[in-house]
């Protein structure tokens, strides 16, 4: 279990703390220049066109396209025309999946209700699937109105659990974990039903939960929580939430990749500094590159 001030199970003290940053989080929401700087921000959403070369032998899954939406904060600064907006403009780049990766909420339980709407404008062919991040099981006595809003709207919630997509004639285990730091995480669980050699694709909130899924063969692991920094100065970011460095981009651990989104919303702040939001669009592909080396070229941030 990953240790440190920023990572791994919440003290009291970081209780008090994640509860403080929310009252001022509040306050600034009741401020119209928290709003019009937010919009601004968002008008730099990315979507950026990724590849994953999948391992030699697998065939039927090319051109799967998966969309990967984390860190939403709804509520704060981001309201229900804002998302709607966002989410529309996702479903005219037609992913084939689209994945939320957690923090769909900010600070208030009842601030899941704004997806209703934008949800119904995204239609994938193979679904919408969950996992809940720290903000999701904080701010309410429990996940349980997270969890069957979104049952009920179409996203089905992978808390330790998997699935197999089929496409092409080839199969994917799609799975999803609990929260690191707020929930139970449970790898074993989640694969539970995955082929032997099947491509897995899990998605996990905290980006520290990497080095467990290295370590059982899983192709990629998606994930948000640090927001890429959010503010970066000079190219770094005082605060990442991640023990490791896994930032923001690409890595790789034995074979496995790592891509970890900058996310759409923002904490505290209505603030991104070299850091804009973003919903990264992953495309499986089968067929190894000509030149082998192009297999394992990663983008900038990736480590190995």
């Amino acid at each position: 279990m990953p240790r440190g001030p920023l990572s791994g199970k919440r003290t009291s003290l970081r209780r008090v703390i994640a509860s403080a940053t929310a009252a001022v989080n509040r306050f600034l929401d009741l401020l119209p220049i928290g709003h019009w700087v937010h919009r601004r921000i968002h008008r730099r959403l990315e979507l950026p066109e990724l590849t994953l070369w999948l391992r030699e032998g697998v065939r039927g899954l090319d051109g799967l396209r998966i969309a990967f939406v984390s860190d939403v904060h709804a509520g704060s600064f981001l309201g229900e025309e804002d998302l709607t907006r966002v989410f529309e403009r996702l479903q005219a780049a037609s992913p084939d999946l689209v994945l939320f990766g957690g923090d769909l909420i900010n600070t208030r339980e009842r601030e899941i209700l704004l997806f209703r709407r934008p949800l119904a404008c995204l239609r994938p062919r193979y679904g919408m699937f969950a996992v809940p991040g720290n903000h999701d099981h904080f701010f309410g006595p429990d996940i349980g109105l997270w969890q069957s809003f979104l049952q009920d709207n179409g996203v089905e919630v992978l808390m330790n659990r998997g699935c197999r997509i089929e496409h092409g004639g080839g199969s994917l285990w799609l799975c999803g974990v609990d929260d690191l730091t707020e929930g139970a995480p449970d790898l074993a669980a989640a694969l539970v039903g995955r082929r032997e050699r099947e491509p897995a694709v899990l998605v996990s909130h905290h980006p520290d939960f990497f080095f467990e899924a290295a370590a059982v063969d899983v192709d990629l692991q998606l994930s948000g929580h640090t927001h890429g920094g959010q503010i970066r100065i000079g190219g770094w970011a005082p605060i990442h939430h991640s023990r490791f460095g896994y930032e923001r981009g690409w890595f790789v651990e034995n074979d496995c990749r790592l891509y970890v989104g900058r996310g759409v919303g923002v904490t505290v702040l209505p603030l991104r500094i070299d850091a804009p939001p973003e919903i990264p669009i992953v495309t499986l592909r089968c067929r190894a590159p000509n030149v082998a080396s192009e297999r394992t070229a990663k983008p900038e941030h990736a480590h190995v």
